[in-house]
């Protein structure tokens, strides 16, 4: 089954973030079928995202800053959401560190009493 466009690019920044690569490289990174993943890679350079680069017998597809940019953009709400479940466990742990508490103070309370 073929990833929906804006996930199939952002898989391709992603891959591109740690360094330059193949399209081969990309298309394992990505697991995209090869023509496909030109495609996506036409529409990121069109767009100034990503860079083609010809070297010695290889060529390698680049970030632009432009696409590290995007990529961030595109990743923040996932940003958030992991927040919001942190957020989410610390809360869960400082009730259970209030309930503790006084469970550790009732003890108490009747240890005194009794003597």
């Amino acid at each position: 089954m073929q990833k929906p466009k804006l996930e199939s690019y952002m898989s391709i920044l992603e891959a591109l973030v740690v360094k330059p690569l193949t399209l081969d490289h990309i298309a394992y990174e990505t697991d995209m079928d090869c023509t496909i993943l030109r495609q996506r890679l036409d529409f990121l350079i069109q767009n100034n995202l990503v860079e083609k680069r010809e070297s010695y017998r290889k060529t390698l597809y680049a970030i632009k800053e432009k696409g590290v940019a995007v990529l961030r953009t595109l990743n923040f709400p996932k940003y958030l959401e992991k927040i919001a479940n942190d957020i989410r466990v610390i809360d869960e742990a400082l009730e259970i560190i209030r309930t503790l508490e006084k469970n550790a103070l009732r003890k108490e309370s009747r240890k005194s009493k009794k003597t």
